[in-house]
Parts: structure tokens; C-alpha cells; sequence
């Protein structure tokens, strides 16, 4: 929490500064202030750039938002799933065992395991919902950096590339997040085949 706090206190940070240069871009290009082509070049540049920088940053909330909803899901990455070690490589094994053979009607998966495969799904569930609201947000700003490309005029080619490249790039970006949002939703529904690909080490 503490992580995705600090991540979502630089992602407010790098989207007012993204504004912040975007309408001194658009200053810039009206004339008002009589600069020149590099500092329009600048400005744009700068936007462009405190937009990817604050997609990164919503990726590193993401990640650490979802590892809060399910905590023992986002340390297994940490489990050596290929030790040689006696006891662990056994109980490994007969995790593999039973996570390989779904259980039948009447049946339940050993208690510990049961909770390991809900905290999974939770786990997935839990960047699904957050991955739908990301992209939902990056639908809008990509629909009002459009909407603004319209109306520019055609003269104003400075105004209407930067436009264009942030709407291309907010579309794009939530493109991804939706295939991620899919993905996660998928295996959410399902959590067994993709436990049991990691305990494999295939995932």
C-alpha cells in the first residue's frame, strides 16, 4: 500500500505537470508570448513525455493496488518452484498433483490449497476491476484529445499534431489495458490452469 501510495502521489504529480506544459504549448503556438519554434518543440516534448512517464507510474498503482487486494498471490513469484530441496520439491509435487486433476462433485481441495487458488483468483480479479476502471479513464482523455484535434484549425499544424499523438497514444494505451483487463478476467473465472502453469514454471 505504502508503494502504491507513493506511485499514485507521483502519478498526480506528472499529470499536472503534463497540463501544465500542454497549455503552455498552447500559449505558445496562439503567439501570446512571442516564443519561437523550439520552445513549442519543447513544450510539446515535454507533455509527451510527462504522459508516458505518468502511464508508467499508473502501471506501478496497478501492480501494487492488485498486491494489496491479494498479498500471498503477488509473493509467489517468489517461490523457488524448482528447488531440489526434500520437503519443499514434495510439497510442490503434490500441489502439482492435485491442482492437475480437478475435483468432482462432492469433492475439496486440501484447506491451504483451497486458499491458495481463491487468493489467486482474487488476485486477478482484482487487476481485472482495476484495469477496466484505467481503461475506462484513458478512453476519456483519448475522446477529449480528439474532440480538441477537431476543433483546431488545420493552420495550427503544432496544436494538431499534439493532439492527435496523445490521443493515439491514450487509445492505444487503453487498447492494452482492456487485453489486460480480458486476460485477468479469464483467469479469474478459471484459476486452476494458470496456478498450475506457475507451479510448473510456466508462468
Amino acid at each position: 500500500m505504502a508503494k502504491a501510495v507513493i506511485a499514485a502521489i507521483l502519478l498526480a504529480v506528472l499529470v499536472a505537470l503534463g497540463v501544465l506544459l500542454w497549455k503552455a504549448f498552447l500559449k505558445a503556438s496562439l503567439g501570446a508570448d512571442g516564443r519561437g519554434v523550439g520552445k513549442r518543440f519543447a513544450f510539446a516534448t515535454g507533455s509527451v513525455l510527462a504522459v508516458v512517464l505518468a502511464l508508467l507510474s499508473l502501471a506501478v498503482v496497478m501492480a501494487n493496488v492488485q498486491g494489496a487486494a491479494a498479498p500471498f498471490a503477488s509473493l509467489l513469484p517468489m517461490l523457488p518452484t524448482g528447488t531440489a530441496d526434500g520437503g519443499l520439491a514434495d510439497t510442490l509435487d503434490r500441489i502439482r498433483q492435485r491442482l492437475a486433476v480437478a475435483p468432482g462433485p462432492g469433492d475439496q481441495d486440501p484447506p491451504a490449497l483451497g486458499v491458495m487458488i481463491a487468493d489467486f483468483a482474487r488476485y486477478h480479479e482484482a487487476m481485472a476491476v482495476i484495469a477496466a476502471v484505467a481503461a475506462i479513464g484513458l478512453v476519456a482523455l483519448g475522446v477529449s484529445a480528439w474532440k480538441r484535434f477537431r476543433r483546431t484549425a488545420p493552420a495550427d499544424r503544432w496544436t494538431r499534431r499534439a493532439a492527435g499523438a496523445f490521443a493515439v497514444l491514450a487509445v492505444l494505451s487503453s487498447l492494452l489495458v482492456l487485453v489486460v483487463a480480458v486476460a485477468n478476467t479469464t483467469t479469474a473465472a478459471d484459476p486452476r490452469p494458470a496456478l498450475l502453469a506457475f507451479f510448473e514454471g510456466g508462468w
